[in-house]
């Protein structure tokens, strides 16, 4: 089974008022729980279920998943940055494990 890690695009710097584009990924498998293994064992439902972006602690994005969803869950959208702060992402996973990301971005 492949390790999660998640994989985020932010710029460094920004200039205020700039609306920037984020990218998040997050390499996981996204089992259902309805398929088998090559011995006919179901393979266990694993699946990230949400996912969050907050700057500063202020929500930013969030959003439920469902079984549905492709394997390496991928996120892009567009953020307005007034100030420097610090973005927060996180994955949360069926068993209660997260999976979290920060990136910090200077306003020149």
């Amino acid at each position: 089974m492949m390790s999660s890690r998640p994989r985020v695009r932010v710029p460094d710097t920004a200039k205020a008022g700039e609306i920037i584009l984020i990218r998040a990924l997050l390499s996981h498998p996204m089992e259902s729980g309805q398929r088998r293994d090559s011995s006919g064992t179901i393979i266990p439902r694993k699946i990230v279920n949400s996912f969050t972006c907050t700057f500063n602690r202020e929500p930013v994005f969030s959003c439920d998943l469902e079984p549905a969803i492709s394997a390496n869950p991928y996120f892009e959208f567009h953020a307005k940055i007034v100030k420097s702060g610090e973005f927060e992402f996180a994955w949360t996973d069926d068993d209660g494990t997260i999976y979290t990301h920060k990136h910090t971005i200077e306003v020149a």
